[in-house]
């Protein structure tokens, strides 16, 4: 890279998107920086990440499957409040057929997921309620990678203007990255290869 005058892109954060409640209870690590699932929905990771648009702000969350990398839900606001995480893990819950009972949901201790409303979100829905320790992004690695991933690949060098523009540009983002984007963990496939590819074996095992 120094031979071919290039330079990597380092990010500088420049919006504060945890915001701990140290007032509130958090739930126990049932993950503990285990990355890994052997089936689809049986662990999740979700976070929170930003854009800047214009002079103000965008805000992204997610829900990632463990398993396949996928990206199930996901919610775009220009706020920061319990609704922007709640309507990401409701997405994820209907896109797998509202089906989450017994779901591990990890997170950092942000103080939208100690909240009592996401709380009563995952209550119902029988989700269990995963979460790292503040300050430490090793706990909740793999969405602190995706989003990175998503700052060096989309948004340096896009001059961001309208709230239309945004939406529509971490839209397309998501999409190429669940049909396209391969991965090591799955096997280099894209995350909805894998998860196609892991059903189909299943139902035929199911056959067999």
């Amino acid at each position: 890279m120094r031979v071919n005058h290039m330079v990597g892109r380092h990010l500088r954060r420049k919006k504060r998107t945890t915001i701990p409640d140290r007032t509130a209870r958090p739930a126990p690590d049932l993950v503990v920086r285990d990355f890994t699932a052997t089936a689809l929905d049986t662990r999740w990771c979700g976070d929170i990440t930003y854009a800047a648009v214009g002079s103000s702000w965008m805000f992204l969350a997610t829900v990632i499957d463990i398993c396949s990398r996928r990206v199930t839900g996901w919610s775009i606001a220009d706020h920061m409040r319990t609704q922007l995480v709640t309507d990401a893990l409701e997405m994820a819950v209907a896109a797998r057929g509202g089906q989450a009972d017994g779901v591990v949901f990890h997170t950092d201790r942000g103080a939208q997921y100690v909240s009592r409303a996401f709380a009563e979100v995952c209550r119902r829905h029988g989700i269990r309620r995963s979460m790292g320790r503040i300050g430490s992004s090793y706990d909740n690695a793999l969405a602190e990678s995706f989003f990175q991933g998503l700052q060096r690949e989309l948004l340096p060098g896009r001059r961001l203007t309208s709230k239309a523009q945004t939406r529509l540009e971490l839209f397309r983002r998501l999409a190429y990255y669940n049909r396209r984007r391969r991965h090591s963990a799955p096997g280099h496939l894209s995350p909805a290869e894998f998860e196609r590819q892991l059903i189909s074996s299943h139902t035929l095992s199911l056959v067999a």
